[in-house]
């Protein structure tokens, strides 16, 4: 079930991209402008840890490195 509602679909290279993203956009609205746009980096951050992108599925995009 868990699998067909969060399959992975992301790359490490793509992972560890979100992952930075979103720390940089939460940084933001701690140290920099504290604007409350920097708690949007919530959403690269989780991408990042889970390894699913809902956008990719519902476009059918996968940047995980093919399975022989």
């Amino acid at each position: 079930m868990a699998s067909k509602l969060l399959p992975l679909n992301e790359g490490t290279v793509d992972r560890a991209f979100r992952v930075i993203l979103g720390l940089g956009l939460i940084a933001i609205a701690f140290v920099g402008p504290k604007t409350p746009w920097g708690y949007l980096g919530i959403i690269p951050l989780a991408t990042g840890f889970l390894g699913s992108c809902p956008l990719y599925t519902v476009l059918g995009v996968s940047t995980c490195a093919k399975k022989a």
